[in-house]
């Protein structure tokens, strides 16, 4: 069979075709060897040994929990009693210094400065300020590294994450997971390792698109791999009614002999990732429903994570699967959760959110913890950008928004090297600008790198001529968070 298949394949070759790939393939060499070495030299894209890191490692898993739709900043960890003072207030043109605004409130008479009607405390022996609508992170204070200097030059949802999550404001760049699987490999090759879960029940006030846990332009085995809830986690993973194990391994050998067949004539390295993804695929057929299993948790643990923990798909439940997905080595779990665009009607919206969400996240933290996986693990909270200071819409006693705001917001990171119970960086007293210590995208997304034992500027992938990396021609270490 594979004899013919290879004769048919070949029969499709001529003369003139067989001259025109040779002579491309010969020039290709000469200009190689005019050349530096190196020039055209990426880690391989097939090899399924990871690579060295260019450093000891301080982590070896990522797991991601990420708010989509920018979480206000002022109602949840960026104290501001300045704001108490000036509430209704117009905001300063000498603070706002002529910035940009969206188009939702760039048309506004006014811009009425907003306190926050939540109080806050100081937590821990670190004391950090938090708001009482995260009572459950504020018990895990002393473990988190609060981060209220962040930056971003995207004002809008879709190029904001975008840009967080594949360090550029255009689709088509592969996603953090996807460079973490390029550059390190996987630990279990019964798992991906990258794992996408997204909350069922969260509001779709700004839809998620597949292409934010993309490969882009790295071999497609190293895209996010979504789980789901129900009874098929992962899409046509199953085997359909009536089809055994052995039906399945018996046609994936024939299309494995089909596939190197293809790789033979043409050369082309993508074969072999689809080769080795439907390798993994059979080998998920028994991982996935072992993970997905949750029968051997006490009932302690889903108390831990809330009531919503028995619930498949939602945020909490999502919480407990990320632990059990890092505990079999998935080298970077990535959790989305909608819901934090409060444009208006911000106080309940904020309220639901929290109260879905707040439990789980630092159960997750205590979880890794005491299980001893927190030390190697990181844990990244934070949506893609922040909240204004001012009402978007017309401010009332009970009631507000806030739009976006790019210029400062705050995001919080445990375990794997981050020194744990500080406060990094510093708005100023309006909570408008960084008055201390900036963090861009790029400063963060260096810094998970290095922290994974990673130097940003090596690890890189050469694509239509060009060598690419996570942070562009930007970033640096952010040394100040490490421990």
């Amino acid at each position: 069979m594979k004899d013919k298949i290879t004769q048919s394949l070949a029969d499709t070759f001529n003369r003139r075709s067989f001259l025109t790939k040779a002579t491309v393939g010969l020039g290709s060499l000469a200009l190689g060897s005019l050349l530096p070495g190196n020039l055209f030299s990426t880690p391989s894209p097939t090899s399924a040994t990871p690579l060295v890191p260019h450093r000891a490692p301080k982590a070896k898993r990522i797991v991601y929990l990420c708010q989509s739709g920018g979480p206000s900043q002022l109602e949840l960890f960026d104290y501001k009693p300045f704001l108490e003072k000036m509430h209704g207030k117009d905001l300063p043109e000498s603070v706002r210094k002529g910035q940009r605004l969206t188009s939702m409130s760039a048309q506004q008479a006014s811009l009425p400065l907003v306190r926050s009607p939540y109080a806050f405390a100081q937590h821990g022996q670190s004391g950090a300020w938090i708001s009482e609508l995260m009572p459950h992170t504020s018990r895990v204070a002393d473990d988190l590294c609060f981060v209220k200097s962040m930056f971003t030059e995207q004002i809008n949802h879709d190029p904001a994450l975008t840009f967080f999550q594949t360090g550029n404001q255009l689709a088509g760049r592969p996603s953090i997971g996807s460079w973490i699987s390029y550059g390190l490999g996987s630990a279990n090759e019964n798992l991906p390792a990258f794992i996408v879960l997204v909350s069922k029940n969260a509001p779709q006030d700004q839809p998620l698109y597949a292409r934010l846990w993309g490969n882009g332009f790295l071999p497609s085995k190293h895209q996010g791999v979504q789980f789901r809830s129900g009874a098929d986690p992962v899409l046509y993973l199953n085997n359909p009614s009536g089809y055994t194990t052995a039906d399945r391994r018996y046609m994936l050998d024939a299309l494995k002999d089909l596939n190197q067949v293809q790789e033979e004539l043409y050369g082309d390295p993508e074969v072999a990732n689809h080769i080795a993804q439907y390798e993994m695929a059979f080998r998920m057929q028994t991982s996935v429903p072992e993970v997905n299993d949750l029968s051997d948790e006490p009932d302690w643990v889903f108390d831990l994570y809330g009531p919503e923990a028995r619930n498949p798909g939602t945020f909490a439940a999502n919480c407990l699967m990320a632990r059990r997905l890092l505990e079999r080595d998935v080298k970077f779990v990535q959790l989305y959760h909608q819901g934090w665009d409060q444009h208006g009607d911000l106080p309940k919206g904020i309220s639901r959110q929290c109260q879905a969400t707040d439990q789980p996240s630092a159960a997750l933290v205590q979880d890794l913890k005491q299980r001893g996986l927190l030390d190697d693990t990181i844990v990244i909270w934070g949506g893609e950008f922040g909240r204004t200071n001012y009402s978007q819409g017309k401010l009332t006693k009970d009631n507000y928004g806030r739009d976006h705001h790019p210029r400062c917001f705050t995001i919080w990171m445990a375990g794997g090297g981050v020194k744990p119970g500080i406060t990094y960086g510093e708005t100023d007293e309006f909570g408008y600008n960084v008055a201390h210590n900036p963090v861009h995208v790029h400063d963060f997304q260096a810094t998970l790198l290095y922290l994974m034992g990673i130097d940003h500027e090596k690890l890189t992938y050469e694509f239509q001529g060009r060598r690419f990396r996570l942070t562009d021609v930007e970033g640096k270490v952010v040394k100040g968070i490490l421990a």
